[in-house]
C-alpha cells in the first residue's frame, strides 16, 4: 500500500548527518556518559576499577569495549535506586520492567531525560509515516511498563491527537477505532492480532477501518506476522524498538519508505553486537547479543547493557544511522530440546506460512525422565474451522524437523483456543519442566 515520503523539512538535521558527525558526537557523549557514571553511581565505580579502567582510558569508540558490561542481574542487585546517577529528588518518573521472576528493574528519569525520550518516540513516530494533527491510538499498556506513556508522551510531542486506550477491553478498542477513526495504532503485534479477530468477530472488515499505520513492539515478530496484519488489517506494519532500561519504546524503529528493520537513533544510544558466550565485539553485519551504551541519560546512565536480544547491525538506508536486523530471538530465552537451539519466532514463521492457521500459537516444553519433549499447540482460522486437524498437525510437525531440526507433537485446535494476550506480550512459551 502507498506510504507517506517524508518531506526534508520532516527530518531533524542528524537523521541527514555524516557518519563522521555522528561518530563525533557519540565520542563526546560517550565521554560524558562514562564520567558520570563513574562519579555518581558505586556500582559503575567499582566495575570500572575492578576491570582497571577509568573513563579517561575512552580515547576512541572501540576503547567502549575495554569497560565492564551491565546485566539486568546489577540492576536488581541495586534494587530499588542504588543505579541512579542523580539524587532521588531530582528523578521526575520512575518505571520498572514487568519481568516474572525476582525483583523488577527499576528506572529512573530526571525532566531532562523525559523531555529526550518525548523526542525520541516522536521522531520514531514520524519516522512510521505520522504527522502532526493525526490521530494516534495507544493500545500499549500504561503504568509502570514503558510503551504506554513512552508513546503517549511521544505522539503529543509530534504533535498528535492521543487516544490513551491502554490494553485489554478489545470490544472497546474496536469501538474507539471505529467511531474516533484514528490514523496509527501503536499496540504490540500479538494485540493487534486480537484486535482484528475482534472485527472480524463483529462483522466488520480490518481493511475498511481509518487506520493506516501500525506501529509495533514490545516483543520480537517476524517478517510472517508482518506479511499477516498487513494484509489482514490493510495497513503498514513498521517496527519499533526499545526496552526500558536503556530508555523505553523509541531506542529505534523502522522508516515506513523502507521497513527494512528499525534504525538505531544513535545519537543516544551506541550500540554494539557481542558474541553472547565470549563478550567479543563482532563486525557489523555478524549476527550476536545487542548491547547498549546510553550517551545521554542522566537519572540512569547504562554502559554496555547486555539486552539478550539476538539481531546484528546493517548498513544506513533511509536515514544516516545503523539499522539492526529483527530480533531472531533472545540467548537467555533461548530453548535447548535435545540439543537443538528453538526459538518461538522460529514456530512462529512456520505457523504463519500455513495459510489454515491463525498467528496465536504456544509452546509447551516438558520432560520425561531425562529427555525434553516440546508440544505446539495452534488454532484453525474461522474460516477453515472444519479443515483435517491431524494431517495439518502431521504438516506442521514435519515442517518443524525439517527446518529446525527438533521432533514436536502438534495439537491443531479450534478457532480462539489459544489464550489471548489483553494486555502486554503474548505468553509464547510454557515450561512445565522442573527447576
Amino acid at each position: 500500500m502507498p506510504v507517506k515520503q517524508p518531506a526534508p523539512g520532516d527530518l531533524e538535521p542528524i537523521e541527514t548527518a555524516s557518519r563522521d558527525e555522528i561518530a563525533a558526537l557519540q565520542l563526546k557523549r560517550l565521554q560524558w556518559s562514562l564520567q558520570h557514571a563513574y562519579a555518581n553511581v558505586p556500582h559503575y565505580r567499582k566495575a570500572f576499577d575492578a576491570k582497571g579502567v577509568r573513563p579517561s582510558d575512552c580515547q576512541s569508540l572501540a576503547d567502549l569495549a575495554k569497560f565492564p558490561f551491565t546485566s539486568k542481574h546489577d540492576l536488581r542487585e541495586n534494587y530499588p535506586f542504588g543505579m541512579f546517577a542523580v539524587p532521588r529528588e531530582q528523578v521526575v518518573r520512575v518505571h520498572a520492567s514487568s519481568g516474572t521472576t525476582g525483583k523488577p528493574t527499576v528506572v529512573g528519569y530526571t525532566r531532562n531525560d523525559i523531555d529526550n525520550w518525548a523526542d525520541l518516540v516522536a521522531r520514531s513516530i514520524r519516522a512510521s509515516g505520522g504527522r502532526p494533527g493525526d490521530i494516534l491510538h495507544v493500545a500499549y499498556g500504561y503504568g509502570l511498563f514503558t510503551g504506554g506513556l513512552g508513546a503517549h508522551y511521544g505522539g503529543e510531542r509530534l504533535g498528535c491527537t492521543v487516544i490513551p486506550m491502554s490494553g485489554g477491553q478489545t470490544e472497546k478498542q474496536v469501538q474507539l477505532i471505529t467511531d474516533f477513526r484514528p490514523d496509527i495504532i501503536m499496540v504490540t503485534p500479538s494485540y493487534m492480532q486480537v484486535i482484528v479477530e475482534e472485527m472480524q468477530r463483529q462483522g466488520l472488515d480490518p481493511r475498511a477501518s481509518s487506520l493506516k499505520v501500525g506501529i509495533f513492539g514490545a516483543e520480537p515478530w517476524t517478517e510472517a506476522m508482518r506479511h499477516d496484519i498487513e494484509v489482514r488489517a490493510g495497513l503498514d506494519a513498521v517496527d519499533i524498538y526499545g526496552l526500558s532500561e536503556v530508555m523505553g519504546p523509541g531506542v529505534a524503529n523502522e522508516c515506513i519508505e523502507a521497513k527494512d528493520g528499525p534504525v538505531i537513533w544513535e545519537d543516544h544510544f551506541y550500540p554494539e553486537i557481542i558474541d553472547p558466550e565470549t563478550g567479543e565485539v563482532l563486525p557489523d553485519g555478524e549476527e550476536g547479543e545487542l548491547v547498549f551504551t546510553t550517551l545521554t541519560k542522566e537519572a540512569l546512565p547504562v554502559i554496555r547493557y547486555r539486552t539478550r536480544d539476538l539481531t546484528r547491525l546493517l548498513p544506513p538506508t533511509a536515514r544516516s544511522m545503523r539499522r539492526m536486523g529483527k530480533i531472531v530471538g533472545r540467548s537467555d530465552d533461548m530453548l535447548i530440546i535435545r540439543g537443538v537451539n528453538v526459538f518461538p519466532t522460529q514456530i512462529e514463521e512456520l505457523v504463519l506460512q500455513h495459510g489454515a492457521l491463525s498467528g496465536q500459537y504456544q509452546m509447551v516444553v516438558t520432560r520425561s525422565g531425562a529427555l525434553d519433549e516440546l508440544q505446539v499447540l495452534v488454532e484453525l482460522l474461522p474460516h477453515h474451522a472444519s479443515a483435517q486437524r491431524d494431517g495439518i498437525a502431521h504438516e506442521l510437525q514435519h515442517r518443524i524437523k525439517t527446518l529446525i531440526g527438533v521432533s514436536t507433537t502438534v495439537s491443531v485446535g479450534a478457532p480462539d483456543s489459544i489464550e489471548r494476550t489483553l494486555v502486554g506480550k503474548a505468553r509464547r512459551v510454557i515450561d512445565k519442566r522442573p527447576k
